[in-house]
């Protein structure tokens, strides 16, 4: 959208924008692939080997960068 469509400036704002809608669908689809991958596997942690179940490694690495882009957005925000 531009100036012109949208006089007041709220295009995007609103609680059904597209940024969040688009991140709400791909939390959902990370969440069913977590789900469906139930498997042990074997990690190899720099010198330590771990066997846990898929999901939680998965689980594990989505919540480490749910964390890193909620730092980004704070040292953003933080510049402004």
């Amino acid at each position: 959208m531009n100036a012109k469509s949208d006089p007041a400036g709220t295009a995007g704002t609103g609680p059904f924008s597209p940024a969040r809608i688009a991140v709400t669908v791909l939390a959902v689809l990370v969440i069913v692939f977590i789900c469906v991958n139930t498997q042990d596997v074997t990690i190899r942690v720099i010198v330590p080997q771990v066997t846990m179940p898929l999901w939680a490694a998965l689980l594990g690495v989505f919540l480490a960068g749910i964390l890193c882009g909620a730092f980004a957005v704070y040292r953003r925000r933080r510049r402004s």
